[in-house]
C-alpha cells in the first residue's frame, strides 16, 4: 500500500528538491526521498514531499541501503523533479532531466514496485535483528554509550564535557593497553600474591566454646535499631550479638530505621534469613523474634532505658556497656540501643566475644531466597553462563548456588575483575577536594556542602588552620576518581578487554567522569544492565536489597578492587573473600598517599616507571598477615579468635 502511494504522488505531484537525497538502483533514478523509516508526506512551499519518519541515519558513512545498491548521491536545486529514467551510466547523475511517465513505462514501475517491497522487507528485518540484540540481559555493551542509557536508572546522569586530570598518563595507558592487546597477561592478576593466604582456613563456627549453651542467669532483653545502609546495619547486628554476650542477656531480632539518605523500609527478615539466624547461634546466645507479651506495652524511653550514639562512644569498650548499659538492663529488664552502629571496639576483648562475632557475620547472617535467587543469576550473567563455583558462591547462595552449573555453558567461565567506586556526590563534596571540575564545579560541591553539611561547614569556619586541596591530595584524603581507578587498573596490567563490574551508587559527574574509565576499559557492567526490568522490579525502591546483589557480586568476583579502603562495602567484601577465598580470591587496596605521590608524576613519569610503583604499592596491601591490634575482624579475619593455621 505504502509503495502504492508512492508511485500515485509521483505521478501526480512535484517534488521539493530541498535537503532530499536520490536514492539510484543499478542506474536507474527510483525516487527522491528524506533518508527516514516510514513513509510521510511533508506539505513544502510548492507541492508534498515524501520522506521517511524518525530514523535518522547519524553515522557518516553512506546508509545500508546505498551501500547495498550501489547507489549514488545525487543533488540538484530545481524545484520540480519527475520519476526519470537515467541514462547507463550513473556517474552522469549531474545531467538528470525530468521526463512524463506514461503507459509505455507501465512494466518499469511494476519492477521498481518489486525492488521497494524487497528493500523494505530488508529494513524491517535488520531493525528488528538489533531491537531484539538490545533486549537481550545477558548481552554487555561494550563502549561507554551504555552509560547514557543506564543513566536513566541512576548510575551516569550527567552530559557534560568529560574531565580529564592526567591527559598525559590516559594517552600513555591507552597506548600500553593496545601494545598488550594480543600478548599473554599475567595469571598472577588473579590470584593471591602470597601463597600463606592458603594456610588460613575458615573455623570460627567449629572453635571450642568456653560457654557451652545459654547463660544460667538472664539479665533482660536486648533491643538494637540499627542506622545506616545494609553494611551499616550488618556491622550493627554482629556487634549486638557480641553485647548480648557480653550481658547476658536475650536478643531480640534487630529492628532497621528508616533513613531519608537510603529510604528503605526494609527489615532484618527481608534481608536475612531470620530462622537460620537463630538457629546458628541457638548455643551462643538466646535469640528471640520479639518482646515477651507483659512487656511489649513498656515505654522504653519513658523508663530510660534506652541509649543513643550520644550515651555510648563509638567503638565503646567492654567497660562502658558495663558501666552504662548493664545497670539499665539490671533494673528494667530491657535496653534498647536507639541509632546503633559501630558503637563496640576490636581490643580488648575476651576470645569467645571475638569468635562469636565472627560466627555471626560469616556463618549466620545469610541472605534470602529472593536475594540468593537474583543473586544467582546475575553471577550467571557476568560469566557469561560459565560453571565456575567456589566456596564463596556456595556461602552466598545457598541451594541456588546449584544453578551456577549451566549445561548451555559452551566454553569456560569468564573471569571479571568487581570494581566499588566511591565517587558520589556526598563524598566528593565533604573531601573538600578539588577534581578539576572547574569553577562550575566548585560552586555546585559548595552549595551541596551548604544544604547538606551546615554543622560541618560551621565547624571549618571556626577552625583556623584550612587544608588546601591540594594538600587533601597529598595526603591521601581525596575519593579516587574513576580516571584514577582506571589507571591503576592499566598500571597492574589488566587488558582492555576485561569484564569490570561496578559496584557502588550514583557517579558524581556522570559521563563526564565516566568516559576517562571506559576509555581505557569499555566493558563496564552493571546489575541494571544485566538484569531485566522485571527481574529488578522486587528490588527497585530498596537500597538495602540492591546492595545485597553487589555484595554478591563483589565477593564472588575474580578480583574485588576498591577505591576507598575505609567504606563498610569494601571492608566486609574484602573480610568475607579473606575468610573463604584462600588464595583465590585476591583484593587490590590502593594506598591513596602513595598513589597521589605517583599521579604528581603526570607530566613527567614514564610509562613502566608507572607500572613499577603502582604494582608495588597494590602488592604491599595485599599481604596476608594477621589481624594487629585494634583493626577490624569483619575486614582481615585472619586471627586465632575467627580462622585457624594449618601447617
Amino acid at each position: 500500500m505504502k509503495c502504492l502511494l508512492l508511485l500515485l504522488c509521483l505521478s501526480k505531484m512535484e517534488l521539493e528538491s530541498e535537503d532530499a537525497e536520490t536514492v539510484v538502483f543499478g542506474g536507474k533514478l527510483l525516487f527522491h526521498i528524506y533518508a527516514h523509516n516510514s513513509f510521510l508526506f511533508h506539505k513544502g512551499a510548492n507541492g508534498v514531499v515524501m520522506g521517511m519518519k524518525d530514523y535518522k541515519i547519524t553515522s557518516s558513512d553512506p546508509p545500508s541501503w546505498k551501500r547495498m545498491t550501489g547507489g549514488v548521491d545525487c543533488r540538484w536545486h530545481s524545484k520540480t523533479l519527475l520519476l526519470h529514467g537515467l541514462k547507463t551510466d550513473s556517474s552522469k547523475c549531474n545531467s538528470c532531466r525530468g521526463l512524463y511517465v506514461g503507459k509505455k513505462h507501465i512494466r518499469a514501475i511494476v519492477v521498481l514496485f518489486g525492488l521497494l517491497a524487497c528493500l523494505f522487507l530488508l529494513d524491517s528485518l535488520i531493525i528488528s535483528f538489533f531491537e531484539f540484540t538490545n533486549l537481550q540481559p545477558g548481552t554487555a555493551s561494550t563502549n561507554s554509550t551504555m552509560f547514557q542509557v543506564q543513566g536513566r536508572d541512576s548510575y551516569f546522569y550527567n552530559k557534560q564535557s568529560p574531565v580529564y586530570m592526567y591527559g598525559r598518563l590516559q594517552n600513555l595507558a591507552s597506548s600500553a593497553l593496545a601494545e598488550k592487546e594480543f600478548k599473554q597477561e599475567s595469571s598472577n592478576l588473579w590470584v593471591e600474591p602470597f601463597r600463606q593466604a592458603s594456610s588460613w582456613k575458615p573455623c570460627a563456627e567449629n572453635k571450642v566454646q568456653t560457654n557451652q549453651g545459654k547463660p544460667v542467669k538472664n539479665n533482660g532483653y536486648i533491643l538494637v535499631s540499627a542506622n545506616g545502609g545494609l553494611n551499616q546495619q550488618r556491622v550493627a547486628i554482629c556487634n549486638a550479638v557480641a553485647v548480648a554476650s557480653l550481658l547476658n542477656a536475650t536478643l531480640v531480632i534487630p529492628k532497621f530505621l528508616y533513613s531519608n539518605v537510603w529510604k528503605d523500609p526494609s527489615q532484618f527478615g527481608d534481608i536475612y534469613q531470620e530462622e537460620y539466624f537463630m538457629n546458628i547461634l541457638k548455643d551462643d546466645i538466646s535469640i528471640e523474634k520479639e518482646l515477651p507479651p507483659h512487656m511489649k506495652s513498656l515505654d522504653v524511653e519513658a523508663i530510660g532505658s534506652q541509649i543513643t550514639d550520644a550515651d555510648l562512644a563509638k567503638e565503646a569498650t567492654l567497660a562502658d556497656y558495663i558501666k552504662i548499659a548493664l545497670p539499665l538492663l539490671l533494673r528494667n529488664r530491657v535496653v534498647h540501643f536507639l541509632g546503633y552502629g559501630n558503637r563496640l571496639g576490636f581490643d580488648p576483648l575476651p576470645s569467645d566475644i571475638q569468635r562469636l562475632r565472627c560466627k555471626c557475620n560469616f556463618h549466620a547472617l545469610k541472605f534470602v531466597p529472593k536475594i540468593q535467587q537474583i543473586g544467582s543469576l546475575l553471577i550467571r550473567r557476568i560469566r557469561k553462563y560459565g560453571a565456575r563455583r567456589s566456596m564463596i558462591d556456595t556461602q552466598l547462595l545457598g541451594k541456588f548456588v546449584h544453578n551456577m552449573e549451566d549445561r548451555e555453558a559452551k566454553r569456560g567461565s569468564t573471569k571479571y575483575l568487581a570494581l566499588h567506586l566511591r565517587f558520589e556526590i556526598d563524598m566528593v563534596a565533604y573531601s573538600l577536594c578539588d577534581f578539576g571540575g572547574g569553577e562550575e564545579e566548585r560552586k555546585e560541591l559548595q552549595a551541596y556542602r551548604e544544604r547538606h553539611f551546615p554543622l560541618f561547614l560551621e565547624r571549618l569556619k571556626k577552625n583556623s588552620t584550612s587544608i588546601s586541596p591540594m594538600e587533601l591530595r597529598k595526603l591521601g584524603r581525596c575519593p579516587l576518581t574513576p580516571e584514577e581507578a582506571a589507571l591503576v587498573l592499566a598500571g597492574l596490567g589488566f587488558k582492555r578487554e576485561t569484564y569490570i563490574y561496578l559496584a557502588g551508587s550514583h557517579i558524581y559527574g556522570g559521563n563526564s567522569r565516566m568516559e576517562p574509565f571506559t576509555n581505557l576499559y569499555p566493558n563496564v557492567i552493571t546489575k541494571e544492565n544485566l538484569l531485566t526490568h522485571s527481574e529488578l522490579a522486587p528490588f527497585r525502591n530498596f537500597s538495602s536489597q540492591l546492595a545485597a546483589l553487589d555484595f554478591i557480586a563483589c565477593a564472588s568476583a575474580d578480583v574485588f578492587a576498591m577505591t576507598d579502603s575505609g567504606s563498610q562495602l569494601s571492608s566486609l567484601v574484602s573480610g568475607f573473600r579473606t575468610y573463604y577465598g584462600g588464595d583465590h580470591a585476591p583484593t587490590l587496596r590502593p594506598n591513596k598517599t602513595r598513589l597521589a605521590a605517583i599521579l604528581r608524576e603526570n607530566d613527567s613519569i614514564r610509562w613502566n616507571r608507572f607500572e613499577v610503583r603502582v604494582k608495588k604499592m597494590i602488592l604491599e596491601g595485599q599481604k596476608a598477615g594477621i589481624r594487629s591490634y585494634g583493626r577490624s575482624i569483619y575486614r582481615n579475619p585472619r586471627c586465632p579468635e575467627c580462622m585457624c593455621k594449618h601447617h
